[in-house]
């Protein structure tokens, strides 16, 4: 019902993407290892990502890899100038105190923004700045177009920095949320509400002074308001304009004609001031769903820049070198290595190379249970998976020409709740790659003999 969030629509064709099949999913473990592994997939090893919205983008990229080499050119620019010493740490440091402004524009189309989630917008705010400073020196072309899209936006903060205050009530139904100075009406409301305080400590004062009793206490409380206390023992003492309100064990509660009057000023005060600030913090709402759409570029840019660092990020952690992407139909690796298991072993890893191309375009691999070839196909499909999604990749070198799918046939389960047998799956996938791989597919199948 509500698509107030919804901007823009765009058509993707499955010709831009490298395709991957559910099945080979599961088999990379991209997003999620197998069941019962206990091991760590893909997505997790990779996300060091310095706010959710970077996280979400790494993960669109791993789902959605793309075929476009200039577009995969601009990102691997990206990262090496992202890589450098000096300017990898400040960013990060910025993009941790943003926050998921992605998110929060979504509340905001939809008015259900809470105050906090406005306090954190206004901070991001006013982070961009430096921040695009730092990027608009950047050489990258994909960096100089982010900066565009992260210019400061002096007008939005303006109005945040005045409507809300510096730290506001978790709840707008708590007021205390909008600034003093926003609105001269619901000063006025507050200053009533403020100066009941010095009002009830000169009442109390004059009421022991006239009673004698020191002990006497002008209070207030949720459930039956303003009240003047005095103790059991002295309640006989009460002056004749006092009237009961409340019998305690150890005291008496009473109100006076003055203190009523006092209570039914202040409490449609904080009514008055509470119902106010909830009208200005629609209309607070109305003005921000005008920037919605700066917004929602604002927040694209910032993932994509906190994904691409991130990318840099893993780089420089875990040794990872930039691919060359041709047009001719080849896949070369030398010393490829498989980034999960290589993460997860005491030992080094042993490196593995692949030459494939258009004389040799198939190797039939062999070897006893637990030799690595799993391990060697996997890696060889990561490798190309993490080139067409603008990262580095696990290798010294690595080359990688136009591949359109990747399939693979590996392990043995079954689907019992779908009334599959083992066989039945492993024909299934079978078949499924026989329909549907064309010449630039990556196909990876292993078979138990």
């Amino acid at each position: 019902q509500g698509l107030a969030h919804v901007t823009n629509l765009s058509i993707e064709q499955p010709r831009d993407h490298l395709l991957v099949d559910p099945s080979t999913r599961r088999h990379m473990e991209i997003e999620q290892v197998a069941a019962g592994s206990g091991g760590t997939s893909l997505a997790d090893l990779l996300d060091q990502c310095a706010t959710p919205m970077g996280s979400r983008q790494l993960r669109r990229w791993l789902r959605d890899p793309i075929r476009n080499h200039c577009e995969l050119m601009r990102r691997h620019d990206a990262v090496d100038e992202l890589g450098q010493e000096e300017y990898a740490q400040p960013l990060n440091s910025d993009l941790r105190q943003i926050g998921d402004i992605e998110r929060i524009v979504s509340r905001i189309a939809l008015s259900s923004a809470r105050p906090r989630d406005l306090h954190r917008l206004r901070h991001g705010l006013g982070l961009l700045p430096d921040l695009h400073d730092r990027l608009s020196v950047r050489v990258a072309k994909l960096l100089q177009h982010l900066a565009n899209d992260c210019c400061p936006q002096k007008a939005l903060l303006s109005l945040l920095e005045h409507a809300i205050q510096d730290e506001p009530a978790v709840q707008l139904r708590g007021g205390d949320v909008i600034r003093d100075g926003y609105n001269a009406e619901l000063d006025e409301l507050r200053n009533l509400r403020k100066d009941s305080s010095d009002f009830l400590l000169e009442l109390e004062s004059r009421e022991q002074t006239r009673t004698g009793i020191r002990n006497l206490r002008v209070s207030f409380n949720r459930v039956h308001g303003y009240f003047i206390e005095l103790p059991r023992s002295r309640s006989d003492q009460a002056p004749s304009d006092y009237q009961r309100r409340q019998t305690l064990k150890n005291s008496e509660r009473f109100i006076t004609g003055e203190l009523k009057r006092f209570e039914e000023r202040v409490l449609s005060a904080k009514e008055k001031s509470l119902s106010l600030e909830i009208r200005l913090y629609e209309e607070l709402m109305d003005q921000l769903s005008e920037h919605v759409i700066r917004l929602q570029k604002l927040a694209r840019a910032l993932a994509q820049l906190d994904a691409l660092a991130n990318f840099a990020v893993n780089a420089e952690q875990f040794n990872l070198t930039r691919p060359q992407l041709v047009d001719e139909h080849l896949i070369e690796i030398h010393k490829g290595r498989h980034p999960i298991v290589e993460h997860a072993l005491n030992s080094a890893f042993v490196a593995n190379n692949l030459d494939l191309n258009d004389q040799l375009r198939m190797l039939m691999i062999t070897g006893p249970n637990m030799g690595g070839k799993s391990t060697y196909m996997r890696q060889t499909a990561l490798i190309v998976l993490l080139a067409l999604c603008g990262s580095y990749v696990p290798a010294a070198s690595a080359t990688v020409g136009p591949i359109d799918r990747i399939f693979t046939r590996i392990g043995s389960s079954d689907d019992l709740a779908g009334g599959r047998s083992t066989f039945m799956v492993e024909m299934s996938e079978t078949a499924n790659i026989l329909h549907n791989s064309t010449p630039n597919s990556l196909v990876l199948s292993l078979i138990h003999i």
